[in-house]
């Protein structure tokens, strides 16, 4: 099935959906077709074919396209009785669509205004003699699409319905806009992303690496990568200390009936990995860690004067991501979380909160991400129109949803109230950064819970000696470390600032005989608390500058018997070229500076 899609251009993209279908079917006219919904910036189509499609296919799919675009070929709408529509797919061996059927039937059918009707029909699109199970809409006619604007860009492998126990799809990528010059854009942002992919300079920086012993997402990290990752927990603890954040410790495994109380078992059950020991005992590994610190604050009663508590951790979770959805850094199923849970009262709330952006905003200040236009803030609440989905009293949820609205007014963010994002638990915070070629990430969130401290029982003792149950904050400043690790390395073209590269600079000789000079400004550097190599190989000096331009080291210092002679180093910068002779401790004075 399709999603409904409201604006032009998605319109347009939809309909161009069903077009790729057609060229498909002229091409493979056994293929199965599946689902062809619009996605950010185009569509696709999944569809099973006894021949393989190829990618030397891709530009036939597309020059077919565009043929029967030139067609001026009409979208026409009906509707059709469910049975009549199951025996019309299966006679034209469309076994996914009488599938789709068969799950509209057991959960109610579309109607004409796309709402669940009792009566037993669905929405059929006809173009030309191509008829489609879609609840629409549609463009009236293919006209409306530019097909100067339209490219096929891409094959991949998508199980149906998602799960990996079904067939392995093929599915077809396009995309689709406006205008050419859109595309020309879309295309030059295509290039850039493509020179800039995580998996391409972990590698060449020798970052990362993935291991088929170990298994598919499941990355393991280098020297380099982790003194990367280090920086970053150490910079978000740094930031958060002064906050009153102390360090729990909490172990990888669980039993489930933490999760069945938490409500995360009914949620995601599917995603946990079990674990089975020697008992009879079945445990499972961690998919998150908010549990677990909820067992640590009730260990012991708490007054009001103790809160609020603030428990910090950098720890990996487990979620069993199926092997299709798995891409390098972004999507792994070993996940390192920098977590942090406040515990507090309701009236402590807003200050709490306030503690949180502030991290968030000095954290990514300090990446060059936080400038006006490059991030805004998704206050992400319920969606009205399935109230089921979430857990608690719908009066906390209206009172936490005011509160974080108000919060964003008053931190002058530029935000918007987004329906249906917030999690099954509480509202959210969600930061949106846009990097340096204009993609848009959710990174940072703070969320209110008002619902896991209830099923849990936990309580504190007020100032009149009553009990009552503490409101529980969520937050992260990264998220995933793994998956903050592959937006940032696009986002700096793995060129990070001096702050958080892996190697700071690197000591070059000009020749062995001044080796001892460039280990003596290494271990000096060093003291200072640097990250300095050197460099002392056999190779030619201007072979040893481009290995370490091409590993993206901030700063290069040439010594030879010049420096020698009078304490100093030539200074060659990443960013700004040849910077001149300069003393060991002024360049100190210049790099402290930079960093601070």
């Amino acid at each position: 099935m399709c999603r409904e899609k409201i604006n032009e251009i998605d319109v347009k993209r939809h309909s161009a959906a069903h077009i790729l279908a057609m060229a498909i079917l002229d091409l493979h006219p056994d293929a199965r077709l599946g689902i062809g919904p619009v996605i950010e910036d185009g569509f696709y189509y999944d569809v099973e074919t006894d021949s393989p499609i190829t990618e030397d296919e891709l530009k036939k799919i597309e020059k077919k396209m565009k043929k029967l675009i030139s067609q001026n070929i009409d979208f026409e709408k009906s509707e059709m009785n469910i049975d009549e529509a199951r025996e019309k797919f299966e006679k034209a061996g469309q076994k996914y669509k009488v599938e789709i059927i068969d799950d509209l039937a057991n959960e109610g059918t579309q109607s004409l205004t796309n709402d669940v009707s009792e009566k037993k029909t669905v929405l059929i699109y006809k173009s030309k003699d191509f008829e489609d199970l879609c609840r629409g809409p549609h463009v009236k006619n293919s006209k409306e699409i530019n097909a100067k604007a339209l490219k096929i860009t891409r094959l991949a492998g998508a199980y149906w319905k998602s799960d990996e126990n079904r067939k392995q799809l093929t599915r077809v990528y396009g995309v689709l806009f406006d205008t050419k010059e859109e595309l020309d854009e879309y295309n030059k942002r295509l290039a850039e992303a493509k020179k800039r992919d995580h998996r391409k300079l972990g590698k060449e920086l020798d970052l990362f690496t993935f291991s088929d012993l170990v298994g598919p997402g499941l990355p393991l990290f280098t020297t380099k990568g982790t003194t990367l990752r280090d920086t970053i927990v150490d910079k978000i603890q740094t930031l958060q200390a002064k906050h009153g954040y102390e360090k729990v410790t909490i172990p990888h495994i669980t039993k489930k009936d933490l999760y069945e109380t938490s409500g995360h078992w009914d949620k995601f059950g599917d995603e946990l990995f079990k674990v089975k020991g020697q008992s009879d005992q079945e445990f499972v590994m961690k998919p998150m860690n908010c549990p677990h610190h909820t067992q640590i604050f009730a260990a012991k009663p708490h007054s009001y004067k103790e809160l609020p508590l603030r428990y910090m951790e950098t720890t990996m979770v487990y979620r069993d991501e199926q092997a299709g959805e798995l891409l390098g850094l972004s999507r792994v199923r070993s996940i390192s979380q920098d977590d942090g849970h406040v515990f507090c009262t309701p009236g402590q709330i807003e200050q709490e909160v306030q503690n949180i952006v502030s991290v968030i905003r000095e954290f990514y200040t300090s990446l060059n991400m936080f400038d006006e236009g490059k991030c805004w803030v998704s206050v992400s609440v319920r969606d009205s129109k399935t109230p089921d989905k979430y857990l608690g009293d719908p009066k906390n949820w209206d009172k936490a949803e005011a509160i974080l609205e108000e919060i964003a007014k008053k931190e002058g963010f530029d935000y918007k109230k987004v329906e249906g994002e917030a999690a099954f638990y509480g509202p959210k915070l969600d930061f949106m950064f846009t990097d340096a070629i204009g993609r848009e990430w959710q990174l940072a969130t703070a969320q209110l819970d008002f619902v896991m401290p209830e099923r849990f029982g936990l309580e504190y003792t007020d100032e009149n000696g009553n009990k009552q149950t503490p409101v529980m904050i969520h937050r992260a400043i990264a998220g995933s470390l793994e998956r903050f690790l592959s937006v940032i390395i696009e986002h700096f073209a793995g060129a990070f600032p001096l702050w958080l590269s892996p190697v700071q600079a690197v000591v070059i000789p000009v020749s062995d005989k001044f080796n001892d000079y460039g280990q003596s400004v290494v271990e000096r550097l060093q003291s200072e608390g640097f990250r300095v190599e050197l460099d002392d190989d056999s190779e030619t000096l201007g072979k040893r500058i481009r290995i370490a331009q091409k590993s993206k080291i901030p700063y290069m210092l040439v010594v030879g018997e010049k420096e020698v002679a009078d304490n100093t180093v030539a200074v060659r910068s990443r960013d700004n070229g040849d910077e001149g002779i300069i003393r060991v401790d002024d360049f100190i004075k210049k790099i402290k500076k930079e960093i601070s």
